[in-house]
């Protein structure tokens, strides 16, 4: 199996800065990382947020709409910006915790900054700024749950700045977040009956960008297919009463070098998905038309 995002084969064979880069955006891709490891009868789910620390005299925050929050800092080594939108703020508990993630990502990346910097003054190598975006949006807001998802925007030394992806659903009845994942039997029960379809659109999309069909048999791993678990699962609503589309996006290095993007693909929720659904969630589901 390929491995995410960050480890790449080819990745290794970039510059040092390069490395650390993909080294520290996987660990910023991984909101989810933080949380334990569930039983296989319990969904994954994040831990209780600690309290948020007060943000440092360089931080420009703007101030709030309703619920909505935007910070943005900018030092002499590093550019912070962070934001999430009204209809997560106006819900307490989901406020902390994207507080306290957003306190963990400034507070990384400062001390990644402050360290490389340093180094590259010992070593008589230039710095430049590093910096890190995240922009959390809303897929869909449904009575008792509310689905998101950012892309991650980083910059840590490398020949670019690089991007993935992350999204979540928050439980507002028990005040947790779920990996979208969680709400299936298992991913492998997902791409079961997802995984042709996905692998389908994403060769005919490959030819697009590439100018040439994907060949069948390849043994280059930017010419197989992508599995559930390697991507990034999504999930919104088209009638906006229960789930009834899954969106699947592909980050830079997973399915195709980062010159040809990430690729993005929504799927109607179809009978045969549904069956995959966890019975606890069923009701929240639907078949998408």
């Amino acid at each position: 199996m390929k491995q995410s995002l960050a480890y790449s084969g080819r990745i290794w064979e970039e510059t040092k800065g390069m490395t650390r880069e993909f080294f520290w955006l996987a660990s910023a891709l991984a909101l989810a990382s933080c949380q334990e490891a569930q039983q296989p009868d319990q969904p994954p789910q994040a831990p209780t947020p600690p309290p948020v620390a007060a943000e440092s005299g360089g931080a420009e925050t703007k101030a709030p709409t309703g619920g909505a929050r935007q910070v943005t800092e900018e030092t002499d080594t590093f550019v912070f910006e962070y934001s999430y939108p009204q209809a997560a703020g106006d819900v307490p508990e989901l406020a902390n915790w994207l507080d306290a993630q957003l306190q963990k990502r400034r507070d990384e990346l400062a001390l990644n900054a402050a360290r490389d910097k340093e180094e590259a003054r010992d070593n008589g190598f230039p710095f430049n700024k590093y910096s890190s975006s995240t922009e959390w949006q809303v897929m869909a807001d449904l009575p008792g749950w509310l689905s998101m998802s950012t892309e991650i925007s980083t910059y840590t030394g490398g020949a670019h700045p690089n991007y993935g992806f992350d999204s979540m659903v928050w439980d507002e009845e028990r005040n947790i977040s779920l990996e979208p994942i969680a709400f299936f039997a298992s991913p492998d029960a997902l791409d079961a009956v997802l995984g042709d379809e996905l692998c389908e659109k994403l060769n005919k999309e490959r030819a697009k960008r590439r100018g040439k069909p994907v060949i069948e048999g390849s043994d280059d791993e930017f010419d197989a297919c992508v599995a559930i678990g390697e991507a990034n699962l999504l999930l919104s609503s088209a009638g906006g009463r229960k789930f009834d589309r899954i969106g699947v996006v592909i980050a830079p290095y997973i399915a195709g070098p980062w010159v040809e993007g990430s690729y993005d693909f929504t799927f109607p929720l179809t009978p045969e998905m549904l069956e995959t659904v966890r019975p606890e969630y069923r009701e929240i589901f639907s078949v998408g038309k």
